[in-house]
């Protein structure tokens, strides 16, 4: 695609509504900070250094606690979520990683039942002792949430629940310098949705975009939900940087929810699964649209060819073309990989196997395409 025929898509897609929004800093001292450079963006690390968040997503031990394996979690950890999240650390260094995008792994995967395991608690992320992500659960509006209603985010009960939320974790998480900031939605379902979820729809219906009326309505939606999510954040929390929804880069979506979205939070954060250079190509073209810092907050490299064996291989070749590609996305403050710290049997992928093991080939490749990463920031 030419520049002319970018433009041209992106306007006819989106639209071209905007909005003037409060005012915030994007740099604060002693906690994660955005700076510009040149036509890009830059994260820096509460000492004020670039700081590239390279993360590990989905990391959970349940998969230790079936009957089969039980005895690696007593005999190894000594039931000690602590002891673990010690040797998390010690991995996920030795990896080349240096941040948890995003611990909550799929624990149930059906056709009535895409949930997650809960989240880390403020003492869990202690113990494990590095920068780290934390989600806000505001609203379950992922694409595959199949069992709760969409909320009506013009409500008073919408208004309420996002101040309790807030007021229980960021009073906790204010003053902690190793939280880079706060995510909402996995995949939100704003303009569609998944066959497990179609008994509700999406948020919006895409045909009312037809209409100028229809535009102007979406645009009013998307901005309640990110004005309410914001100024309840910011009741409790003036210091850390707000992630947002993490977009799916490669179902529908519409640029009047990022024009509604950029004043109320500091990133716009994608997933997306593809190659190199479609992620390359997508990645560019949200942060030119938004002229926001954007995340890779979920990319994977599944290889399905040994589903049959009853797990899924990571496409390490891939793994390091995408990496390689990083450094071209100038925008782009990070990537966190959704390659699962331990495979379970729902996601069915990670480093480690179901026995806390990982090879020694995959640890020497991680570490030195990581870390030769990282060299470039």
């Amino acid at each position: 695609m030419n520049r002319r025929d970018f433009i041209r898509s992106s306007f006819l897609t989106a639209g071209s509504l905007s909005i003037s929004g409060p005012s915030f800093s994007k740099s604060k001292a002693g906690f994660f900070s955005l700076e510009k450079k040149g036509y890009g963006w830059m994260l820096n690390s509460p000492n004020g250094r670039p700081f590239y968040s390279l993360g590990m997503n989905h990391v959970d031990n349940s998969v230790l606690k079936h009957t089969e394996n039980l005895h690696i979690w007593y005999d190894k950890y000594n039931n000690s979520q602590k002891k673990w999240l010690k040797k998390v650390n010690k991995n996920l260094h030795s990896w080349g990683f240096n941040t948890v995008g995003w611990s909550a792994d799929v624990v149930s995967k059906q056709k009535d039942s895409h949930k997650h395991s809960r989240p880390f608690t403020f003492d869990e992320y202690q113990w494990l002792d590095m920068p780290y992500c934390h989600r806000l659960p505001f609203a379950e509006i992922h694409h595959y949430e199949s069992d709760v209603k969409n909320p009506d985010f013009f409500s008073k009960g919408f208004e309420e629940w996002c101040d309790y939320v807030a007021r229980e974790y960021c009073t906790q998480f204010a003053k902690d310098e190793k939280l880079i900031g706060y995510f909402y939605s996995d995949c939100p379902a704003w303009i569609h949705t998944r066959k497990e979820a179609s008994w509700k729809g999406p948020l919006f219906d895409p045909e009312l975009l037809d209409t100028e009326s229809g535009k102007r309505k979406l645009f009013d939606l998307a901005k309640k939900y990110y004005k309410t999510c914001y100024e309840a954040i910011k009741r409790y929390d003036n210091n850390h940087l707000i992630l947002g929804d993490r977009f799916e880069a490669n179902r529908p979506w519409s640029k009047i929810v990022f024009d509604a979205a950029t004043p109320f939070v500091d990133v716009i954060s994608f997933q997306c699964f593809g190659t190199s250079s479609e992620i390359k190509v997508k990645m560019n073209q949200f942060a030119y649209l938004t002229k926001m810092p954007v995340l890779l907050a979920d990319f994977g490299v599944p290889d399905y060819s040994t589903w049959e064996q009853g797990f899924i291989s990571n496409d390490w070749e891939r793994y390091e073309q995408i990496l390689d590609i990083l450094p071209d996305i100038k925008s782009c403050i990070g990537a966190h990989f959704c390659g699962g710290y331990i495979r379970n049997k729902k996601r069915k992928y990670g480093i480690l196997d179901e026995n806390d093991q990982v090879s020694p080939e995959v640890v020497s490749f991680l570490r030195e395409k990581n870390r030769r990463l990282l060299k470039n920031f």
